[in-house]
């Protein structure tokens, strides 16, 4: 037992196996389970060495003499009990196979003291013999003559076990495989048998407290658990966590060899194995204890349930080595170390052991090989995308992760570890989704592990995000190949719809907020743009980032060129822009998702937009609040909006909005490649389709509102008329000034009969169209809708303003209005009724009607050419009452008449200019000029044109009262009162105008009298003014006056001559209406005598006693010539007198 209490001194006599070299560990292959009795050749070889060796077998302190040969532990005393008791009986033949069987106990079981002196011991001794070399050389003999490094270490000092140890991924032959095999896994059951680990890391060990190179009381065969305490140390050293006592580099060195060489056989890490030798047969057990199998087994059971704690750190620790050193790990570095050499990714010797020498570093220049389209093989590419996940799943194995994010980790993300909930946690924070934001190094230090696990390729390296989203894409995204990058862009297609899950929905945009601000993270962009990102934004390779082009800002650079046109220089390629589209489109559904939209417009966001939380509303809220923005974000938003306008299927929640008025009204233009503003523009013209939903409805409308802010946001506008604007509107910015000021161009010249108009011709039919899309909707029309805010609000609250519904409204309450109000409501409709077409209201009711009556009239004509057509029985109701509501404005002022105004231009100032010199130049004359005209029309001293234009006046309002705007005003009460059913009928005949010529006597008010009495005066000069008279007397006009040309009161005159003549016998209703019209001229005449010679000889003209009174006036004035001629005798004879005198 003497020996056994020094084993201090033992160590310090006796060499150990030196496993010092620092290469690669591949290929290695070992034997299944740790019972396995093993029965290959090079075992006896082994039991042959111990044969001759029996000094060392003494120097153990055994109880008992040795033979010389066939020693075999189960016959010693001192393990007899415990091999009885652990070891089945067909391996207590074989000692090595009785020596792996006792080290492999369960860690409950406990060996007894002397038992476990002897197997230290014997370890020992097998290890430093010189004639187990010898074996190792007999065995080994091809191996060792193919291996440079081992067939030159000196032999007998136990060196070349250790060479052979060391490149035992490189051995082919099966029985050296196995031997070396066996030799490994008893020189790892204790850290002491490993030639200069102890001295190496010896002060570590005793500044650490991992334990004593004195056994004590611990088993000698748990040793393993100084070494897990060592790698723990080193783990906790790159968090800086523990700075007490950092681990010297020679010691992290041998710590990290003993890892990798530990990397094929999980039994070889003592201390794992003995945490997990029940999750092993729980999770693992059909898994070979070989090539890391068992490893990778329980990496992807690390987070379930049932996995013990023990087990779950034990494996951490293994992966935090895996992420300083890939080599820890034996299936990486087998499957990947043709790759590495192929694309140079081997680790630069002179540098320290910091990123570059961690498993980031081979991912990177992997990822960036495979991103580059260079072969990397499929078995390495599977590895990679295990130790990808493998990082998204736990967070701790990011030093950088765990260093810098420990107070948000702290703070937000407790308890959330698992299944790369805590790494979401983060990326939810560093989104902005919490009011704390995530600290710049711990933003840093997230994007560089998402670049390093790359999860935009195979969306499930992110396992949380995958079990989020697996319902959607079995459901939405199935028709994809699993594992293909464009299941992330399905996902993206579909968020914010039915088929989108709550928890997918968050993880998704968590993630996207990060591939969003580096380009290469999307891999299908990366490969369609790299070659127009190296040509013109001047990037590096996958893995390289410059100061000058820093990966956000490449996106920018691409979209920049997208839409560069041919004349303006190098542009991207069509499959470029198409996934330059595809990304806008993505970046459309939420702000966050634009890097620089998010960082110009971060305090305008809090400032204006922090109510506006739901799908879509922030960029919508930054657009309404353009004006009030800071000028980097105003620009950001500016070309957003710009882009849209020309391709607004970049707003993707519009686009699915309008899918179905898309589908029926726009698939044509929606299908082409390349859109123009074409699809935008289709969109306003169905916006009141009923295919048209109310989200479509609204989207189309506020961008149409947007539009109005500056008139580069209407791209086939802007492109239209770019410049004209520049040579005829300088320094005009507002769509609407815009518009004002080249339609007023348009007007003038044409006013003017310029020879050649100075608007473009392409830029004129553009701006038809900003002038018809801004007559549909006030809101369009700042100059219209600000003055009128306060009415709508008083008079039309409840009117939607689309469909031009807001400003018919306003017309109806033109009289209540304010006085802004009202003369921009008055400027509005002169400009409709020069060019009917800006009427919004009259070209959608009667849209049919035009088409029917007036497709060969020009567009400056509609409104006429409806009011001829305006009594035909094929007249639609609804566009008839449109028309009579047209009419009825036109006759509240003449400036209202387009063709009035033209006919009569001599005439008005000529006999109205009285009610001109009084009249404002914004608000209506209230039918005061027209109703002077047809008092001239009277006394027929109008000239012709205009006599034409206010014959069909009377003739209409003859017809309806309501389009007499001075009968309306004035008699308004004694309509009410006399004329209630004729007022009331739907069809207006005449028949209240008739109805207050029969009540004449019983009309009070004087000014309203005057107006009934003017009503007859007019039809004096007219039969056609008198509907009632006219209808009445239609035939008797057809036999008896045929001839007289209508007009000046000829046909009037007829009638009344044939009511004198008793040979002419008329119908009776006629006779009736004319016998009528004679007593109410007389009591006109009486109520109201002539004014002057003109009016006394109209009602001469006109009086049933026309011949009377005209012979009595040819008497008359026979009579004045006849004393005339007497007194002109008389005076002649007089002055003869005087002149004879």
């Amino acid at each position: 037992m003497a020996a056994y209490g020094r084993p201090e001194l033992q160590l310090l006599l006796l060499p150990l196996v030196c496993l010092c070299g620092f290469g690669s560990v591949v290929g290695l292959k070992v034997a299944g389970g740790p019972a396995e009795p093993p029965n290959v050749p090079v075992l006896g070889a082994a039991d042959a060495v111990v044969q001759d060796a029996p000094a060392a077998v003494a120097a153990a302190g055994a109880s008992q003499p040795r033979r010389a040969t066939g020693w075999k532990l189960s016959e010693e005393e001192a393990c007899r009990e415990d091999l009885t008791r652990l070891c089945p009986k067909h391996t207590w033949t074989n000692n090595l196979a009785v020596l792996e069987c006792l080290q492999d106990r369960r860690e409950e079981t406990e060996l007894g003291p002397d038992c476990n002196h002897l197997l230290w011991n014997y370890k020992l001794n097998l290890t430093t013999d010189p004639k187990f070399e010898s074996v190792a050389m007999e065995v080994c003999k091809s191996t060792i003559t193919e291996i440079k490094e081992c067939n030159e270490e000196e032999r007998g000092r136990g060196y070349l076990v250790s060479c052979l140890v060391d490149h035992r991924g490189n051995i082919s032959d099966y029985q050296c495989n196995q031997y070396i095999t066996k030799m490994t896994s008893i020189i790892f059951s204790d850290y002491r048998l490993i030639c200069g680990f102890m001295v190496k890391c010896k002060e570590d060990i005793n500044n650490l407290h991992c334990g004593s190179i004195n056994v004590g009381h611990k088993d000698v065969h748990s040793q393993g658990e100084v070494i897990a305490c060592l790698e723990k140390a080193m783990v906790r050293e790159a968090e800086q966590q523990d700075q007490g006592h950092p681990i010297k580099e020679v010691c992290q060195r041998a710590i990290l060899r003993v890892a990798e060489l530990s990397s094929d056989d999980f039994h070889l890490d003592r201390h794992l194995y003995f945490s997990c030798r029940d999750d092993r047969e729980r999770f693992c057990q059909n898994v070979q204890a070989s090539e890391g199998k068992v490893y990778k087994c329980l990496f992807n059971h690390k987070f379930e349930e049932a996995m013990s704690e023990k087990c779950r750190d034990a494996l951490t620790t293994r992966q935090k080595l895996i992420s300083q050193d890939y080599r820890v790990s034996y299936s990486l570095a087998k499957a990947c170390k043709l790759d590495l050499r192929k694309h140079r990714c081997s680790l630069d010797t002179n540098l320290p052991r910091a990123r570059e020498a961690r498993l980031s570093y081979l991912l990177l220049c992997l990822e960036a090989a495979v991103h580059r389209g260079r072969p990397v093989s499929g078995e390495c590419q599977g590895e990679m995308l295990d130790y990808r996940r493998m990082l998204m799943e736990d967070f701790s194995l990011s030093p950088e992760i765990v260093l810098h994010c420990r107070t948000e980790i702290e703070a937000h993300c407790s308890g959330l570890h698992r299944k790369g909930r805590t790494l979401h946690c983060l990326m939810r924070i560093g989104r902005g989704d919490h009011s704390t934001a995530v600290d710049s190094v711990c933003q840093s230090a997230l994007k560089t592990l998402i670049q390093s696990a790359d999860p935009g390729a195979d969306y499930r390296i992110d396992r949380a995000l995958n079990e989020a989203c697996e319902s959607v894409i079995q459901t939405a995204c199935k028709h994809i190949r699993t594992g293909d990058p464009m299941i992330l862009s399905c996902l993206m297609e579909h968020l914010y719809t039915d088929k989108m899950v709550e928890d997918c929905e968050h993880r998704l945009l968590e993630l996207q907020y990060f591939i969003s601000r580096d380009w290469k993270l999307d891999p299908i962009l990366y490969k369609k743009c790299q070659g127009d990102a190296a040509r013109l934004c001047h990037t590096h390779s996958w893995n390289e980032t410059s100061e000058l082009m820093p990966p956000g800002a490449v996106f920018s650079c691409l979209y920049r060129h997208a839409y560069r046109t041919e004349e303006q220089g190098r542009r991207l390629s069509r499959e470029c822009k198409v996934e330059v589209q595809r990304i806008l489109h993505q970046r459309a559904l939420d702000v966050k998702l634009d890097p620089e939209l998010q960082k110009r417009c971060m305090t305008d966001l809090g400032k204006w937009c922090s109510e506006k939380t739901d799908t879509g509303q922030e960029l919508e809220c930054l657009q309404d609040h353009l004006e009030d923005l800071v000028s980097a974000c105003r620009d950001v938003v500016g070309n957003l909006t710009e882009l849209e306008s020309e391709d607004i299927q970049i707003d993707a929640l519009l686009i699915r909005a309008c899918e179905p008025i898309i589908q029926t009204h726009c698939h044509d233009v929606a299908d082409n490649q390349i859109d123009t503003g074409d699809l935008l523009e289709c969109l306003v013209q169905n916006k009141h389709q009923k295919e048209m939903n109310d989200k479509c409805l609204v989207g189309v409308t506020h961008f149409q509102l947007i539009q109005m802010k500056d008139f580069r946001f209407s791209y086939k506008f802007k492109m239209s008329c770019k410049e004209d604007v520049l040579r005829l509107c300088p320094n005009i910015k507002k769509k609407v000034d815009v518009v004002i000021c080249l339609s007023t161009t348009v007007r003038n010249d044409t006013l003017q009969d310029a020879r050649e108009q100075r608007v473009s011709l392409k830029c004129r039919k553009q701006l038809r169209v900003e002038e018809l899309e801004m007559s549909e909707d006030i809101r369009l029309d700042p100059e219209l809708y600000e003055p009128c805010r306060s009415d709508i609000s008083r008079f039309c609250p409840n009117m939607n303003f689309g469909n031009a519904q807001m400003i018919e409204c306003l017309k109806d309450q033109k009289k209540q209005l304010s006085q802004r109000c009202h003369q921009r409501i008055f400027r509005l409709q002169e400009g409709e009724m020069n060019d009917p077409e800006l009427d919004y209201q009259l070209m959608r009711v009667c849209k049919q009607m035009i088409k029917r009556f007036c497709t060969e009239a020009d567009a400056r004509n509609v409104l006429q050419c409806l009011k001829q057509n305006k009594n035909s029985e094929l007249m639609d109701p609804k566009c008839k009452q449109m028309i009579t509501k047209r009419q009825i404005t036109q006759n509240t002022d003449f400036r209202l008449n387009p063709v009035l105004r033209k006919a009569c231009r001599a005439d008005i100032p000529k006999f109205c200019q009285s009610i001109l010199n009084k009249a404002s130049e914004d608000t209506e004359l209230e039918g005061q000029v027209i109703a002077c005209l047809k008092l001239k029309y009277a006394d027929q001293r109008l000239s012709p044109d205009c006599e034409d234009q206010i014959r069909v006046i009377l003739q209409e309002s003859a017809l309806d009262y309501r389009l007499d705007p001075q009968l309306q005003m004035h008699c308004s009460d004694e309509i009410s009162k006399l004329c209630v059913e004729e007022a009331a009928a739907q069809e207006q005949t005449g028949q209240v105008e008739e109805c207050l010529k029969v009540n004449l006597l019983k009309i009070k008010q004087d000014v309203c009298k005057k107006e009934v009495l003017n009503m007859l005066k007019e039809s004096k000069a007219d039969i056609f003014v008198d509907p009632v008279l006219h209808t009445a007397c239609a035939l008797d006009l057809k036999h008896h006056c045929a001839a007289i040309t209508p007009g000046r009161g000829r046909q009037m005159s007829c009638l009344m001559e044939a009511l004198q003549d008793k040979r002419v016998r008329l119908q009776p209703e006629c006779k009736k209406r004319l016998q009528d019209r004679i007593d109410m001229w007389s009591y006109a005449a009486k109520v109201a005598p002539a004014e002057g010679f003109s009016d006394l000889a109209v009602q001469v003209m006109t009086s049933p006693s026309k011949n009377y009174i005209l012979l009595m006036i040819a008497l008359s004035v026979c009579i004045l010539f006849m004393v005339g001629l007497l007194c002109g005798r008389i005076t002649k004879r007089v002055t003869r007198e005087l002149k004879d005198r």
